[in-house]
């Protein structure tokens, strides 16, 4: 079985330091903890950015700034989202991509996202994968529910998104499909053969969906975006808390964890 990549979604858009008082938010904040979580065991670190204010921003300028900072203390694959918040124009989100980061994560699909509806347009996905293409950025192709699946093969027969593609299942959020374990079993058995794969556990869901990606030969999501909690009740200390305890489980059930250079060529980076 393929060493084990984890992936620590930093921030994300909707969290703020009112509900997890540790969440990172500025430039130097997110470094920190992404080298925290280098050190535990992530191989890839999933960015959001944030303005002055605490904000969601999908600006050019404070992704340029993440990312050195970042790449300035470890080796780590940087992944800035182009999702950014509901509300953020498709050419605000498709900024990060013009800084050619090694990866970037495309949505592929609209759903109802809380309150709120997260829209992705089939020529929204194709314009962002046709322009990743050009600038060499491998997508992560995230799919919050079935047909999001078919929506990355259709961009991968268009030939806009290269074989073999990776999937990140965003399972158990609000309005779209939930993180029960058959759910997780029927997006994997709707996967191209040669896809790789990550899973991103909403809440509740994290550990127990990350535990059988672990056995299934998937990779997996940890962190404040998904999750705030390391128990019912129990803030988590730092993202790195969470990644640690997923390196722990994976031990424990025999699979090594991917550093940054394997897991470049698990992806074929």
């Amino acid at each position: 079985m393929e060493k084990l990549i984890i992936t620590a979604a930093l921030t994300g858009a909707e969290v703020t330091k009112d509900i997890q008082p540790s969440l990172p938010v500025t430039p130097d904040e997110i470094a920190d903890a992404a080298y925290e979580c280098y050190l535990a065991g992530a191989s890839i670190v999933h960015v959001h950015a944030r303005d002055e204010e605490g904000n969601p921003t999908q600006s050019y300028d404070v992704y340029k700034e993440i990312k050195e900072k970042i790449e300035a203390k470890c080796n780590v694959i940087v992944q800035p989202s182009t999702g950014g918040a509901t509300w953020h124009t498709p050419e605000e989100r498709l900024q990060p991509v013009e800084l050619k980061p090694e990866m970037a994560t495309l949505s592929c699909g609209t759903c109802n996202f809380g309150t709120d509806v997260f829209m992705n347009t089939q020529e929204a996905m194709e314009k962002f994968a046709t322009r990743m293409k050009e600038l060499g950025v491998k997508p992560e192709l995230e799919v919050f529910e079935r047909g999001m699946i078919e929506n990355g093969k259709r961009l991968i027969k268009k030939g806009l998104v290269d074989s073999p593609a990776h999937f990140d299942f965003v399972l158990g959020v609000p309005g779209a499909m939930s993180g029960h374990p058959e759910d997780l079993m029927y997006m994997r058995s709707c996967l191209p053969e040669d896809a790789t794969w990550t899973v991103a556990g909403i809440g509740r869901f994290e550990t127990p969906l990350a535990t059988m990606a672990i056995l299934l030969g998937g990779h997996v999501r940890v962190g404040f975006e998904d999750n705030v909690y390391y128990s019912k009740g129990v803030l988590a200390k730092s993202n790195a808390e969470l990644v640690e305890r997923i390196v722990r489980i994976s031990k424990e059930l025999g699979r090594e964890v991917a550093t940054p250079d394997e897991a470049r060529k698990i992806l074929n980076l």
